[in-house]
């Protein structure tokens, strides 16, 4: 079974988060220019990112492409 991915927006703080799996034994790893990977504190894996005025950076994009530190897989259940 895939990872769930979740996605994140707080319009008031213009904060997205893109995380896959768990994130509770998480912390950020800053990566400059509020930008932070979301890294699991045990194994290192990178969990998500973070951008900080991401509504600022994306205001004249039509189109936008974000590079996941991850692999997620969409997967539909049936109901039967």
């Amino acid at each position: 079974m895939g990872k769930e991915m979740s996605i994140y927006y707080d319009e008031e703080g213009d904060f997205l988060e893109i995380a896959g799996g768990d994130t509770s034994n998480c912390y950020f790893d800053n990566l400059g220019n509020g930008i932070f990977n979301i890294v699991d504190k045990e194994t290192n894996e990178i969990k998500g990112i973070a951008i900080f005025s991401f509504k600022k950076r994306t205001k004249n994009l039509t189109k936008i492409e974000v590079s996941l530190p991850f692999d997620f897989n969409i997967v539909s259940k049936m109901k039967g």
